[in-house]
């Protein structure tokens, strides 16, 4: 979707898509990513609005980065959680830090590897995402596969959540995505292994409300593959 779409959206503060507590399926499938406990993982959280899953993360005891387009999504992260945070322009970007988290406010387009982890490549240990996919429409999405490819290092371990419906049925966001478009479009960058496949339609009355036949909701553990490329980056 374009910018102003997102803006619209929260300015109107029409944000259906955000929850208010922490999601049942990242505390139940965190675990299977198995992050060594010994050591405090970096953790990126793509197109994060002011999700609590954040805090839970950071609770564990990870480092999170997000990312997020809209600044008052941002500012209502760190002011809901009556947490202090300062900022600096980065580029084309405003990264808001306060302990354990930092979030860049702008374009994710515009973050580049060594913005996400400073001068150290291999400084990103994980990501999460639970409403970045599926906020894209299909002609878009292909791009954004390729720019988290591009942003984590190799043996970067994810966790990915996405909704698959008849799209016919309804106008997205959330877009409708398929296990075979998970496959087919992210098998070049990610190891891919999925977790649970659930029928969630009676818990999302929206969709009840549209009409929707059918409705799921899927976990995926993902790993980056192979060799980090410059190419894919820009």
């Amino acid at each position: 979707m374009e910018p102003g779409f997102w803006h619209k959206k929260w300015d109107a503060q029409q944000i259906g898509f955000h929850q208010n507590e922490v999601n049942p399926l990242l505390i139940k499938y965190w675990p299977r990513l198995k992050l060594s406990p010994s050591t405090s993982s970096t953790v990126f959280v793509p197109l994060c609005g002011k999700t609590l899953d954040i805090c839970f993360l950071a609770e564990l005891g990870h480092e999170v980065i997000g990312c997020e387009l809209n600044a008052t999504a941002v500012e209502h992260f760190f002011t809901e959680n009556d947490l202090s945070y300062s900022t600096t322009p980065v580029g084309e970007l405003q990264k808001f830090v306060t302990e354990q988290v930092s979030i860049f406010q702008g374009d994710l387009f515009s973050l580049s590897p060594e913005l996400l982890s400073g001068q150290e490549a291999q400084g990103v240990d994980a990501f999460y995402d639970r409403a970045a996919l599926i906020a894209w429409p299909e002609e878009m999405r292909r791009d954004y596969v390729e720019k988290l490819a591009a942003l984590i290092p190799p043996k970067s371990i994810g966790l990915l959540i996405t909704l698959d419906y008849p799209q016919e049925a309804l106008k997205g966001p959330p877009f409708a995505v398929s296990n075979d478009w998970v496959v087919s479009n992210m098998d070049e960058y990610f190891e891919i292994e999925l977790l649970a496949c659930e029928d969630v339609l009676n818990e999302n009355p929206r969709f009840i409300k549209k009409e929707v036949p059918w409705l799921t909701e899927s976990v995926y553990r993902l790993v980056r593959k192979g060799e980090y490329s410059a190419a894919i980056s820009s």
